[in-house]
């Protein structure tokens, strides 16, 4: 996990310093005019890559302790065969995510919502997204997907399934429990940069923390209220 995880931070930080140096390297960019299916592969890719370096070290407690108690159940087998499982389940589930946020990123290109540098140009469109993603931190919907992600002994012991399928399953469940988490909060990286580096190493610090600290709920709470605040402040630009 750490080696895949160092690979996709590594992948991203390159990414983030060829855009800053265009007359230096030559990068896969997607183009600046319309789309044809290269750029969004490589949209895809960029995405994808992204939320495996920000959400795999988020996901390895439970994927530890899915290791240990196959272990137990199944000393005879490799251990590490079902947790690959359940580690490609769970990227599975957020590699579905990446391609609802190609969409979504092709959609706002074609509408010239985002700038060549990936960034949001409309500061409603952006106030819009960041107090629903406020809105969403105090949710129901939300807390119930934290609280899976928060105990991973009961989500194991509500939820297993022996064999290599039940690992995959059980790995793709988990992954949407935690997209569900975290979907909205995602969506910032329109607003503030698809490819900004800082941004997306606070959003994925923000995640670890929120689903293992004590006090996670509150985290959650507070995030919210600074995102609609943020929000409210840039809408109250466009306004004045």
């Amino acid at each position: 996990m750490a080696g895949i995880a160092a690979l996709a931070w590594g992948y991203l930080a390159y990414q983030a310093w060829a855009m800053d140096h265009m007359d230096l390297v030559d990068m896969a960019m997607p183009g600046a005019q319309q789309w044809g299916p290269w750029d969004l592969i490589v949209v895809f890719t960029m995405w994808a890559v992204m939320m495996v370096g920000m959400m795999v070290p988020s996901a390895s407690p439970v994927i530890l302790l899915f290791t240990r108690i196959h272990s137990g159940r199944h000393s005879q087998d490799a251990p590490g065969v079902a947790s690959g499982l359940f580690l490609v389940g769970y990227v599975l589930a957020w590699t579905g995510f990446s391609m609802a946020a190609t969409v979504i990123q092709w959609g706002m290109h074609s509408a010239m919502l985002l700038s060549p540098a990936m960034v949001g140009t409309s500061p409603l469109l952006g106030s819009a997204v960041l107090i629903a993603a406020g809105l969403y931190q105090w949710t129901p919907a939300k807390h119930a997907c934290l609280t899976h992600c928060r105990s991973p002994l009961g989500f194991l012991l509500n939820e297993w399934r022996d064999g290599a399928r039940g690992a995959l399953v059980m790995g793709l469940r988990h992954g949407l429990y935690c997209t569900g988490c975290c979907w909205l909060l995602m969506g910032v990286l329109f607003v503030v940069g698809v490819m900004n580096l800082l941004w997306i190493a606070l959003l994925a610090v923000f995640v670890l923390l929120e689903k293992n600290l004590p006090q996670g709920r509150w985290l959650s709470h507070t995030t919210g209220l600074a995102l609609i605040a943020w929000g409210a402040w840039m809408a109250r630009g466009v306004m004045a």
